[in-house]
């Protein structure tokens, strides 16, 4: 009689081992794919990566979100400026603001950018307050009729938590080098003398917004100054008033840059601004921007905003 032991224990081998065979098999199919992957990327990086056009180009630009300071982006300008091959730059913003410094800065690097180079703004959903200033910065500016444009001010806000505070039973005291140190305080209401400060530091600013909206958009101080209440205004209206020039987008603003610069306007556009974040950052910002504007989170990073703005609507910071 035949045992059958043996043949239940080859029978065990060879499944244990047709179980590995089929592992490995599918393991090395991973590897495969995973390295025919990065190949493709490396040669679509190669090909692709934004900022590394070759040949006459036109620059763009794109401003969103809340405008600050970025000595990255002043580098940049500079280097537009320097580019021979870079024909005319597109400055596309959809921004509701951002700090007073951050928009005079983008002003006056636009503003030496286009001594030398044709600058032209487009607007697309909003461009407003320091936004504003930016494409007050640029030699043409371009919106869609129901953009919205304008919010010319200077706004600081202030925090009384004073009676919170009583509630919960908190006091808070400090000693100070002179009355307007440190103040307003957020536990206490402004003083006249802490208003008056503050005021006279929104006027300064305030002043200087007002006289480039004159100087560039060659208005009365006065007509500015009417213009110059906090408003914002669709770019049909902005038109009618002076703050723009035309309606249109892009390719309006290319048509521009051919009829007014003789630059042919399909010439390639090269995304110049906000650099890409590494090597293959562009595929990883174009992962994240998607999921962030899929979830309604574009543009609304963690930006706070502490001192003078100008803005068209401050967010609340979650």
């Amino acid at each position: 009689m035949t045992d059958p032991a043996p043949q239940i224990h080859s029978s065990a081998h060879e499944a244990l081992a047709a179980d590995r065979f089929r592992r490995s098999r599918g393991r090395w199919r991973l590897i495969a794919f995973l390295a025919a992957a990065i190949a493709i990327l490396a040669i679509a990086g190669r090909f692709l990566l934004p900022g590394e056009a070759s040949g006459e180009r036109i620059a763009r630009v794109t401003i969103s979100g809340t405008i600050g300071t970025d000595a990255q982006r002043v580098k940049l300008l500079e280097e537009l400026g320097d580019d021979d091959k870079v024909k005319a730059v597109i400055v596309a913003i959809n921004s509701p603001g951002g700090t007073t410094a951050g928009g005079e800065e983008l002003y006056e690097d636009l503003r030496r950018l286009s001594e030398v180079k044709p600058t032209v703004a487009v607007i697309r959903e909003l461009g407003a307050s320091a936004a504003y200033m930016t494409a007050l910065g640029t030699d043409h500016i371009f919106a869609r009729r129901l953009s919205i444009v304008g919010s010319i001010g200077v706004l600081y806000q202030h925090i009384n938590a004073g009676k919170l505070l009583d509630t919960i039973g908190i006091d808070l005291d400090k000693v100070a080098s002179g009355p307007l140190k440190a103040e307003p305080d957020f536990n206490e209401p402004m003083s006249p003398e802490v208003r008056s400060s503050i005021g006279a530091l929104v006027g300064d600013s305030f002043d200087w917004f007002v006289d480039i909206v004159a100087e560039r958009r060659n208005m009365e101080p006065s007509r500015a100054r009417t213009l110059a209440d906090g408003r914002i205004v669709t770019g049909r209206v902005g038109v009618e008033v002076g703050l723009i020039d035309a309606i249109g987008g892009e390719r309006e603003a290319l048509l521009w840059l051919e009829s007014e610069h003789g630059i042919d306007k399909d010439l390639n556009i090269a995304q110049a601004w906000p650099l890409p974040s590494g090597n293959y950052g562009w595929l990883a910002d174009f992962v994240s921007g998607s999921a962030r504007t899929i979830l309604g989170l574009e543009g609304r990073g963690p930006v706070v905003l502490d001192g003078l703005v100008s803005l068209w609507q401050v967010e609340p910071i979650p």
